[in-house]
């Protein structure tokens, strides 16, 4: 239930980000991580209490790496957002399933299976379609700059399983103080409207930081071939949402490469070397 509603929570963020009266992408970017900052920072405190700076600490130089990656990925899901379809971003987004199996691979010398291999290639296929659509349309950076997501996540999830035996859950915070320092440093104008700081804070708070929290304890207690089915919610209603509001239609080419990214997910769930992601 926390694993559906995580990403029931997580499948707005497209909605919201084209909500903004602003289209300035660091503005948004700006006050969505002031608000996810100040909810993992009272999350952190309310989990570990006086022992929250110790665990902070404790988690060092791992910890910090990981955020500064992971930092990266909240920069692209904005940029992402604004100059792709929804649809086009979360297809992309879900094939994180896929690079933990590439880098486990060369980084943690985890062997893939067949079933790995097909969905590795299938997933592939179905990103490049997109992209290869996306060079005419006219959204080929919104695509490149969507897989930095993926890519983030799945190399925060390497430093992870390297060091399993620090708790690694600050790494989340260091990457909402880097990206807010890299808004602060490249925004323009601090002159927000009362609109678009509601839509900030949806952003950092209920979209984000419930999707992450949620996700993070139900991984906990949840088979990992069940992970990425449950996540598949985040895939199927995001695009749905901006459809039904904002009459948001991608070409027919998304719906082609992201069902075949969709199929390499379940084809991936049958696979018993799944990586835990927590």
């Amino acid at each position: 239930m926390l694993l559906l509603f995580g990403g029931f929570c997580l499948s707005w963020g497209g909605f919201i980000v084209r909500s903004f009266e602003t289209s300035n992408a660091w503005e948004i970017l700006l006050l969505r991580t002031f608000f996810f900052f100040l909810w993992i920072s009272t999350f952190l405190f309310l989990i570990y209490k006086k022992d929250a700076v110790k665990t902070i600490k404790k988690s060092g130089l791992p910890a910090l790496l990981g955020g500064f990656v992971m930092s990266f990925s909240f920069i692209a899901f904005v940029f992402a957002m604004m100059n792709t379809s929804v649809a086009n971003v979360v297809f992309i987004i879900s094939t994180q399933t896929m690079f933990l199996a590439i880098f486990g691979y060369f980084y943690l010398k985890e062997k893939v299976s067949l079933i790995g291999f097909i969905s590795i290639v299938l997933a592939m296929s179905g990103i490049t379609i997109m992209i290869g659509d996306s060079i005419y349309s006219g959204t080929l950076f919104g695509n490149l700059i969507a897989l930095t997501i993926p890519i983030s996540f799945s190399i925060l999830v390497m430093i992870i399983r390297k060091h399993s035996n620090l708790d690694l859950v600050p790494a989340i915070w260091y990457a909402s103080i880097f990206s807010f320092i890299y808004a602060i440093a490249m925004v323009e104008s601090f002159n927000f409207t009362t609109h678009d700081i509601f839509m900030g804070f949806l952003l950092g708070v209920p979209q984000l930081g419930f999707g992450f929290i949620c996700i993070t304890i139900g991984s906990r207690t949840t088979r990992s071939v069940t992970i990425g089915l449950l996540m598949l919610t985040e895939t199927i209603f995001a695009p749905v949402w901006v459809w039904l509001f904002l009459n948001e239609i991608p070409p027919f080419s998304v719906f082609i490469g992201g069902s075949i990214i969709i199929l390499a997910i379940i084809l991936k769930s049958f696979d018993k070397k799944l990586i835990n992601t927590v």
